[in-house]
């Protein structure tokens, strides 16, 4: 039988090939930390990790994840070691309401990853990319938050990559 790595556990797919990954998290996996917002991809509440980058889980099937590494929210940290991230958003109150939060986290990975790579935006361009308060704002665009914690997910961003900053990639502030 086919599955998919979530989290590095094993998650069988069902034979239902139009089952999408962000059911198969919550619904096959048990892991209700992804949340399902708009079901259009318009929203980043379920936004994981496929591979590293991040992805809406609303608008990909299951069964295209076969052979690739999921992570979700539960599998960046957990309660006795969250991962840095998590630990910022708390410290800086990245989250009101909370719904969005771990699309927003796992979003926020991915942004510090590719800006070390060196992958630009329609801010930055080809080049140097420098982490900058427009460029969270930017990379951070595709996933919404009602509350309007928009500030502090930011500073939490700075906070991480400031800790993480090698001279490469160091925030603007």
């Amino acid at each position: 039988m086919s599955a998919v790595n979530v989290n590095g556990q094993s998650v069988p797919l069902d034979d239902d090939p139009r089952t999408t990954l962000l059911d198969l998290v919550r619904d096959h996996a048990g892991l209700t930390g992804t949340k399902k917002g708009c079901d259009h991809g318009q929203c980043g509440a379920c936004t994981v990790l496929l591979d590293g980058r991040r992805v809406n889980a609303c608008l990909i099937l299951a069964i295209q994840c076969e052979g690739h590494e999921i992570t979700t929210i539960e599998g960046l940290g957990n309660e006795k070691q969250l991962h840095p991230m998590q630990q910022a958003f708390l410290e800086h109150d990245g989250f009101q309401c909370g719904y969005c939060t771990p699309g927003q986290i796992c979003s926020a990975v991915a942004l510090l990853e590719e800006i070390r790579r060196g992958e630009p935006s329609d801010v930055t361009g080809p080049g140097q990319v420098t982490l900058s308060r427009e460029e969270i704002k930017e990379r951070m665009s595709g996933n919404l938050c009602r509350c309007g914690a928009y500030d502090h997910i930011t500073e939490a961003v700075l906070a991480v990559s400031d800790k993480n900053a090698s001279g490469q990639g160091r925030a603007e502030r």
